[in-house]
């Protein structure tokens, strides 16, 4: 096996889900984003959304904290610091990967 095909192997495989890795981009660039706006963002439906935000805080990469704003439901979603750091580590690990093919 080449060392790019191994790289790839060893990529993060929560975030390698082009799904998550949407969501976690977005997220990268915020402190806090609330549940409608990944929504809208995203193009993803509310259950696949959903479905993703529930891996990505499983494996402890974001905080799901809901709240109200009067009688209104909120959703809030804000990337860790174990996140982050997972985040830039995969970026790193692609760019690499395409230096290397480069």
């Amino acid at each position: 096996m080449s060392s790019e095909a191994r790289s790839f192997t060893d990529l993060d495989r929560v975030l390698h889900e082009p799904s998550r890795l949407m969501i976690a981009s977005l997220l990268y660039t915020v402190e806090k984003a609330d549940f409608l706006y990944l929504l809208n963002e995203s193009g993803l439906t509310k259950g696949n959304l959903s479905a993703h935000l529930s891996k990505l805080e499983a494996a402890g990469y974001v905080v799901i904290e809901k709240t109200f704003r009067g009688k209104i439901p909120r959703t809030l979603i804000a990337m860790t610091d174990t996140g982050r750091s997972a985040f830039e580590e995969y970026r790193a690990a692609l760019k690499k990967i395409v230096d290397q093919i480069s």
